[in-house]
């Protein structure tokens, strides 16, 4: 799935958005846990569902401050998609898993991203660097998957 977060014409509906997305991410981080075997992967796993949850938090106190309505839940359709991919995984094995979740974590790093190219257009000072932070924490989860999948690779264990 490739996202359109950040893409939005208004500022504020991306950061709606952006809060979507990471709802559907703390789904799909729950679903995944649930799957694993891997001890290590979990606990990891449950420090990335965290991260996301503080982003939605983050980012909900930042619509409020600007007299906005927050998501309460992640877009039925994109939460739908990024689950299925976990669930699909599941039934082959803790790799497959860390794959569908590295293509999920692509998707939330290049919304972050995008957003941070435009933090600029919002006049609240806080914003800047919730997106900045947001973005590193991203950038951690993908690169810290795409390593996991390395060390498979090179047992043996990913072909």
């Amino acid at each position: 799935m490739v996202t359109n977060v950040g893409n939005q014409t208004k500022f504020i509906d991306a950061i709606k958005e952006l809060i979507e997305l990471d709802y559907d991410a703390v789904d799909t981080y729950k679903l995944a846990i649930e799957k694993l075997k891997n001890l290590e992967y979990k606990d990891k796993f449950y420090e990335f569902k965290g991260d996301h949850n503080q982003h939605i938090k983050q980012l909900s106190a930042f619509l409020a401050r600007n007299n906005e309505i927050a998501p309460t839940e992640p877009d039925k359709t994109k939460d739908l998609l990024m689950k299925a991919k976990v669930e699909g995984a599941s039934f082959i094995g803790d790799k497959d898993i860390l794959k569908a979740m590295l293509s999920n974590e692509e998707d939330t790093v290049t919304a972050y991203e995008r957003m941070n190219k435009r933090v600029k257009e919002s006049s609240d000072q806080k914003i800047a660097k919730i997106i900045a932070d947001g973005w590193e924490d991203e950038k951690r989860h993908k690169n810290w998957i795409q390593n996991e999948l390395e060390k498979l690779k090179h047992s043996g264990e990913l072909s």
